[in-house]
């Protein structure tokens, strides 16, 4: 399971991240000063930091210089303070992400799912195989009962996204998010065509469902 370390000194924010991250199919580690946050750092990986940048102990800005020249995991800040050089110099200085307070719990959760699919090191899992499915994210190809699909490119990210996170729901947000590499503007009807015509695809070789709606919340993989 993937491990995210909190760095927010303010306890309400950093339980409420740690909840929904938690909801959300994560592990979390919460840390609520610099000086703990370092303690976690040197002795244990995490897949991504959110990272407040006023804190006791040693400041975000710190932290960020600090870890960066010897430690690859992405860093998403969180901050109330929103001038733009700032965001510049902190991006400059290993950041791989800067969210201004306050902000959407939803947006946060899509950005950590971004920066766990960029870094990730394990290359070696390239083919998935799921029921009849076989997903090969090295050739960019499908295959169900043995019969090549033909899918396009969101297509495609939306069935990769599941069928590597099976377990996980995601809103149709998270998986705009991911398929589109685009703003979401309430893109509820691109999401349902694009599942609805991935289904059909699928249902010319197989019996079996593959997606499952979760109503209200957005899509998984079927159990």
């Amino acid at each position: 399971m993937e491990q995210i370390l909190i760095i927010e000194d303010d306890t309400d924010i950093n339980n409420m991240m740690a909840s929904a991250l938690t909801k959300a199919g994560y592990e979390c580690k919460q840390a609520f000063s610099g000086t703990e946050a370092m303690l976690y750092l040197n002795n244990e990986k995490f897949s991504v930091i959110i990272l407040d940048l006023m804190l006791p102990g040693k400041s975000g800005n710190s932290i960020v210089e600090e870890i960066k020249p010897h430690l690859d995991t992405p860093i998403i800040v969180v901050s109330a303070k929103d001038e733009l050089d700032t965001k510049v110099n902190l991006l400059f200085s290993g950041a791989d992400d800067y969210m201004t307070k306050p902000f959407e719990i939803d947006e946060l959760i899509a950005r950590v799912a971004v920066q766990i699919r960029k870094h990730s090191t394990d290359k070696s899992e390239t083919v998935y195989h799921y029921k009849d499915m076989v997903l090969n994210i090295t050739e960019h190809s499908i295959s169900v009962s043995g019969h090549p699909i033909s899918f396009t490119r969101q297509e495609f990210k939306i069935l990769e996204l599941l069928i590597t996170n099976p377990k996980r729901v995601f809103s149709k947000k998270e998986i705009y998010d991911y398929a589109w590499d685009d703003l979401y503007i309430g893109e509820d009807r691109t999401i349902n065509v694009h599942v609805s015509n991935i289904r059909q695809k699928i249902k010319a070789f197989s019996d079996e469902e593959y997606i499952e709606t979760v109503w209200g919340v957005g899509f998984k993989l079927a159990d």
